[in-house]
């Protein structure tokens, strides 16, 4: 008699007269065992179930204002590269516990888009993915659509809610966690540390010193310059199918004035670790028995001609994506942090009248804030230093990514709260208590920072308001004297808190979330924590864990923030920055206590997690204002393309140079505009509108598209104003194949607002590169 033990059941296989068939049953007994230990054990083997997943969130890419910069003349015109929702799953088992991380190129997290979200996961995962734990994260790009965002305050640029930016969001986020959800399988996590060097500096030092001195001392630098990094290994056939990084940068080398959808320096941080880390290679190198010779391709690019237009298929330009999206796509995220007062213009602010360095205090030229402008490592050229700085993140998690070697072991837990952060009471030391206050901002928010420049006529840490402008904040909603009182030493300029027409400003009901890994915590933030803020968050949560564990924790554990996270509330200084009400503290909307609430409401969740024990409260819902939201933005019908000619066809095609051939990396570059339409009409999901095609043999292949950082799509209107023109630019890499290419355009477009959309495409004639 033999006993073969099933998840502690007893089966009992009784006598058999051939002992082959008895050796097989033992065998495959044995297999069920193991494939049932290694999908369900953590504690040990440093085993769980793991699983990522991408899609495209890239929205309208013609007249939308853009996100972060609150500046109305930066409307969407084309796109650099495509935005990405990406997602990782983890989970003990298929019925442990679990959480889902999600990555957004976008500029924050958003209260309304979390809600919709939550919804469609219910009806098709019931509560396997709710508010608990599911984090949505943004990158705090300020190169995206807005208008996904319910509170009025942040729509105002706008012109209020914007349909198309919002649910191109809520489905990419959906989208993601379904695909990370069903390619879960058995593997494990390593974690690794690394310093980044020179990927940002603070835009706000001389308020970091006003923190206490020891406590700066225990610092190298006025910011964090650790990037913490996640490896996911598939257990069966040890590749690695995705990483995730933490690491503290604005989205701000892309500047104010820019016009293309950009995922700014971590968007492009996450497309060249994608590339490089890729299980299949993007781009093979061109098979050829013999090098070409260049005169036989300028020849043959004499031969080809432009396509003209042509109607094609909703799916074409998806058959022609470089990277297609099958659900095994490697996939890259680099998570923003506790990025409140972080510049990535690593050169310094300067003038731009003298070319002198800006005041030091309140980072304007003579009284201008206008004039002080942060330098990236590019200047003046933004898309180099975007490059520049999302390659040193890239270089740093790829060093992190080979060398990691430390597996997290252990469970997965998450707490999450809603909280009124109106009015919350904080008990400091010595028994003092003090209270958060209704939202406000104060006069350094109107003068903006130096990655961005706000009003004339505003400083950074000014504590005065000009009477013309205390005249428009009261003629809007008068402060009361109790929440002019509770904000000192803030000016208020606008009581968001207060105001409720047409509907809220700004947000009273926030969500603060911890998600465990084993030893990782991972702390979801609403806002923007400055760094010292940050760090102060992250050694009260670590220390409360550490003294409430049996020993689970200890100074191994690893603390990361992951900011702008789940809804967006603005900044939260620390109460010594707060006193000099620099822009990051003139937006710290809750209070000068803002800080130490979030610290205690934290400890309280790190208590509850450490000690095993549930929330036993989770706080008010946040409302949905859906349905008063203010929408003024029309979509887009009508468009046609000038008489005799069709979508699709030639408005400029390649200028060849003088040599016959362009040059890799050459400042030469290949550029073609097409007669094309609004590009809002179908924003072409895991799609694309410019594609730089090959030819080999007698095919021509996709190379490059538009979610390539050396592939640029524009789209304007003509002179006349009445048609579009599409414009796709090429900077040839260095380690582009020698051969022949030509440009290739895809759009969309309706005759009228309830006519069906129709498809075309047109490709330029053939050139050589060298």
């Amino acid at each position: 008699m033999v006993l073969v033990k099933f998840n502690s059941k007893m089966k009992i296989i009784s006598k058999f007269s051939d002992p082959r068939t008895l050796l097989s049953l033992i065998v495959v007994a044995i297999r069920v065992i193991q494939s049932v230990s290694s999908a369900s054990t953590t504690d040990d083997s440093g085993e769980y179930l793991i699983g990522v997943g991408s899609y495209d969130m890239t929205g309208p890419a013609a007249g939308v204002v853009m996100m972060g910069y609150a500046n109305m003349g930066q409307t969407t015109a084309g796109v650099h590269f495509r935005l990405r929702a990406r997602t990782f799953i983890v989970a003990e088992s298929s019925q442990g516990p679990r959480f889902a991380f999600v990555n957004l190129d976008a500029g924050m997290g958003s209260q309304l888009v979390n809600i919709k979200v939550f919804e469609k996961l219910k009806s098709r995962f019931g509560d396997l993915y709710t508010e608990e734990n599911v984090a949505i994260s943004g990158i705090h790009t300020h190169a995206g659509p807005g208008g996904y965002l319910q509170y009025l305050l942040y729509s105002i640029s706008t012109l209020g809610f914007i349909q198309e930016s919002f649910d191109v969001i809520v489905n990419a986020i959906v989208q993601s966690i379904v695909q990370a959800h069903h390619n879960l399988k058995p593997g494990s996590i390593l974690i690794n540390q690394g310093d980044v060097i020179k990927a940002g500096i603070n835009r706000s030092p001389s308020a970091y010193l006003l923190n206490p001195a020891e406590e700066r001392a225990q610092y190298p630098a006025n910011v964090d310059t650790l990037m913490t990094l996640l490896k996911f290994v598939d257990g069966s056939t040890k590749e690695s199918i995705g990483a995730f990084s933490w690491f503290a940068t604005h989205g701000t080398s892309m500047s104010k004035e820019n016009k293309l959808i950009s995922g700014d320096n971590k968007g492009a941080a996450a497309r060249f670790f994608e590339d490089q880390f890729a299980t299949t290679p993007i781009r093979a190198p061109f098979n050829s028995s013999s090098p070409p010779d260049i005169g036989d391709l300028v020849k043959k690019a004499k031969t080809i001609k432009a396509t003209g237009g042509q109607r094609c298929k909703k799916t074409s330009s998806q058959h022609s994506k470089v990277r297609k999206n099958d659900g095994s796509l490697f996939v890259g995220a680099f998570c923003q942090s506790n990025v409140g007062d972080v510049t990535p213009n690593v050169l310094g602010a300067f003038c731009t009248d003298t070319g002198r360095p800006c005041d030091f205090i309140h980072s304007s030229c003579n009284g201008n804030d206008l004039l002080c402008v942060g330098r990236g490592p590019g200047y003046p050229d933004e898309i180099l230093s975007t490059k520049i700085i999302g390659e040193r993140q890239f270089k740093k998690a790829a060093d992190l990514y080979t060398s990691a070697s430390e597996k997290l072991t252990g469970a997965i837990d998450y707490r999450h709260v809603y909280l009124d952060f109106t009015d919350i009471e904080v008990e400091l030391e010595g028994n003092k208590k003090v209270k958060t206050c209704p939202a406000a901002v104060g006069a350094g928010f109107a003068a903006g920072t130096t990655d961005g420049p706000g009003v004339f006529g505003f400083q950074q840490g000014d504590t005065e308001i000009p009477e013309k402008y205390i005249k428009l904040r009261d003629g809007l909603q008068k402060p009361s004297q109790y929440q002019l009182d509770c904000q000192e030493p803030k000016n208020v300029l606008l009581s968001t808190g207060e105001m409720f027409k047409p509907y809220a400003w700004a947000p009273a009901i926030v969500p603060i979330q911890m998600l465990r890994l084993g030893k990782l915590i991972i702390l979801s933030v609403p806002g923007e924590f400055t760094t010292m803020a940050g760090r102060r968050l992250r050694d009260a949560v670590k220390e409360t864990l550490i003294s409430n564990s049996k020993g689970e924790f200890d100074e191994s554990t690893h603390i990361v923030i992951a900011g702008l996270t789940n809804t967006y509330s603005q900044y939260i200084a620390t109460f010594e920055e707060y006193t000099q009400q620099r822009y990051e503290a003139a937006s710290t909307l809750y209070g000068p206590h803002t800080l130490s609430a979030y610290i205690q409401e934290f400890q309280k969740l790190a208590k509850a997690m450490a000690k095993g024990e549930k929330v036993i409260s989770k706080g008010p819902s946040p409302p949905d204002l859906s349905s008063v939201l203010l929408k003024t933005l029309l979509g887009p019908f009508g468009d046609s393309p000038p008489p005799h000619t069709k979508f699709g066809d030639m408005k400029q095609d390649i200028n060849i140079p003088k040599g016959g051939s362009f040059r890799k990396g050459d400042l030469n570059r290949p550029d073609a505009a097409f007669w094309s339409a609004n590009p809002n009409y179908d924003l072409l999901t895991e799609g694309t509108y410019a594609v730089v095609e090959m030819l080999q043999g007698d095919t021509w292949v996709s190379a490059y598209d538009d979610d390539d950082f050396s592939v640029v799509f524009k789209w304007s209107r003509d002179d006349s104003g009445l048609y579009s023109t599409a414009t796709i630019e090429w900077d040839i890499p260095r380690d582009a194949n020698t051969g022949v290419y030509r440009l290739r355009h895809f759009g969309s477009s309706r005759k009228t607002k309830d006519s069906p959309i129709s498809y075309f495409t047109g490709a330029s004639s053939g050139f050589a590169v060298a």
